[in-house]
């Protein structure tokens, strides 16, 4: 993801979990939102953490963010208010020419294992995504149907060469690839 960020951006880790992407991410401002209170204590201490609700008002000034990255979050929103509003927030905040990077599970390829986890609410596919940002005046630059495998939660952690190998690989996303992933710009 580094080819979309630059060392000078204000980059937010939407539904940042326990941090895993922010962490190692190397820009100039660092934020993390989640509603998990324990989350803060597995970032580093210099990231700016906002323990709340993303279909709030964010505490985050308008116009600030280079870049909103999500990956798996939105499908865990309660239903599509929230991630409507969830959408607006991060326009709001977001510079001119900003972007938001979406992964998540595509139900348009995953049919009934999408159910799979108890708390996925809201199916989403790569077309719905593009379309409900297209409606908060985003661009789509890149569109993605298949990218990650689906499950990468409850199978035996991989070496990162068969990561790193498998997206060099773009021929073999077809074929495993059950994530889609979007980059839409402001």
């Amino acid at each position: 993801f580094c080819r979309w960020i630059s060392p000078s951006d204000q980059v937010l880790d939407l539904g940042c979990g326990y941090g895993e992407f922010i962490n190692n991410l190397k820009c100039s401002e660092r934020h993390a939102m989640d509603l998990n209170p324990n989350v803060n204590s597995h970032l580093h201490r210099e990231i700016i953490f906002h323990e709340q609700d993303c279909a709030q008002p964010w505490s985050i000034k308008d116009g600030s963010i280079d870049l909103i990255f999500t990956s798996n979050f939105f499908e865990h929103l309660p239903n599509k208010e929230a991630l409507s509003q969830t959408v607006k927030n991060a326009h709001r905040c977001l510079k001119k020419n900003g972007k938001i990077i979406a992964m998540g599970p595509n139900i348009s390829l995953l049919k009934g294992k999408y159910w799979d986890f108890w708390d996925h609410h809201i199916p989403l596919s790569d077309q719905s995504i593009s379309e409900l940002l297209r409606l908060n005046n985003f661009q789509i630059e890149t569109s993605i149907a298949s990218f990650l495998p689906y499950n990468m939660v409850r199978v035996k952690r991989k070496p990162l060469i068969l990561i790193s190998l498998y997206l060099n690989l773009p021929i073999v996303w077809k074929l495993m690839g059950k994530q889609f992933f979007i980059v839409a710009r402001k």
